[in-house]
């Protein structure tokens, strides 16, 4: 007999290499993956409870001292346990009180499997301040920086035109307008349509309408859904939205962000922004955490850490921190420089559930995501 120890991305397909039952690959499939779920506020009734359900069960409940003979009436918790755990304990804490019934409705979300294909979208910025100016260009070289990202492996490019990064400010409508529709029918004439999808940078409603009116499907708008215009305008046109989040705007993001936790202020952030669209008739979503658009270097860092957790929602996620200031701060460097560091976060947001990298850089992160992928494809 022989033994090592295996690192399986997909425990079904190699429990079918073993030609194992069928009905007992569902089963065991749903234990292999543990999940640590953080519980914050969890009444110290429900507390014991669910440390009780979880214990008989062979799951865990990590809780603060004191919780046996109720110390305090709230507290933080761990839940730790297999899906298996958690589908089970989803159907037990129903009829249990102290909030219970509310966290079993949610504890499937957690751990549902999520499945959408890694796309790459490419940035070009058609303004003159975009901070990285390798992005830039006009309609006199769109035609051939559009055909070089296409053939470097973009699956979406997203245009912009007026500058979102930290201290810029706004542009008028038809400022912006202005410099988008010469590009907009470069890319119609060329029918490069037929080779990728157009995503527009804006949230501006004129912006908006001109471009879906003209054949682009993707509306890519850093106040997430704010307005509610653009809710009409992507509903109208059967367009996919992505929801960015933004603490304040573009003009001051950077001042002193603060949050009382970041992951669930962006949750409730995304529920509402979620609801809001279904209210306008918008079933395609994307959303967006938005690394650097009003966050510390720390807030990032949890945040692609703990990416996973937004797949609770049910729809794809995007990062985008190409060349982004974060990176100088982990290791001094220019924005020339931080192909690298780059590459790492974007590698790591798709490990941890982003399925859309958005990015400068098309060809070396077609060539880093397709390794990524080919290593985590083998069993």
């Amino acid at each position: 007999m022989k033994i090592y120890k295996l690192a399986l991305n997909d425990i079904k397909k190699f429990l079918y290499s073993l030609d194992c039952d069928k009905s007992g690959i569902a089963i065991m499939s749903k234990k292999a993956k543990i999940h640590t779920l953080f519980i914050k506020d969890l009444h110290v009734g429900a507390a014991n409870i669910l440390k009780q359900d979880a214990l008989s069960i062979g799951a865990d409940l990590a809780v603060p001292e004191g919780v046996i003979v109720a110390k305090e009436r709230y507290v933080n918790a761990l839940l730790l346990g297999t899906t298996k755990h958690f589908e089970i304990l989803s159907r037990k804490e129903l009829a249990q009180p102290f909030g219970l019934k509310e966290l079993a409705k949610n504890l499937k979300d957690f751990v549902k499997e999520q499945k959408f294909s890694t796309k790459i979208m490419g940035v070009l910025n058609a303004n003159e301040d975009s901070f990285f100016k390798n992005s830039r260009f006009d309609n006199s070289n769109a035609s051939q920086r559009i055909e070089k990202m296409i053939e470097d492996g973009a699956n979406i490019i997203d245009i912009g035109a007026a500058s979102s990064r930290p201290g810029s400010l706004p542009i008028s409508c038809d400022e912006e307008l202005n410099r988008v529709k010469d590009i907009v029918q470069t890319i119609y004439k060329n029918r490069f349509f037929e080779k990728v999808d157009f995503s527009i940078d804006s949230f501006s409603p004129k912006v908006i309408e001109y471009v879906l009116e003209n054949g682009f499907k993707i509306v890519n708008d850093i106040t997430g859904l704010q307005n509610d215009e653009v809710c009409s305008l992507v509903a109208k046109y059967k367009a996919q939205a992505v929801i960015m989040h933004m603490q304040n705007n573009q003009t001051n993001m950077q001042e002193k962000p603060y949050y009382e936790d970041i992951m669930l202020d962006i949750d409730d952030f995304f529920k509402q922004r979620v609801e809001k669209a279904k209210s306008f008739g918008i079933e395609d979503i994307v959303l967006d955490v938005g690394i650097g658009f009003g966050k510390t270097l720390e807030h990032n860092l949890k945040l692609l850490k703990n990416l996973e957790h937004f797949n609770h929602f049910g729809y794809p996620l995007l990062i985008g921190a190409s060349r982004k200031s974060m990176i100088d701060m982990i290791t001094k460097s220019a924005i020339e420089d931080r192909l690298s560091g780059t590459l790492a976060i974007h590698l790591e947001a798709l490990k941890n559930g982003a399925s859309i990298i958005r990015c400068h850089d098309v060809k070396e992160h077609f060539q880093a995501i397709r390794v990524f992928e080919a290593i985590n494809e083998i069993n």
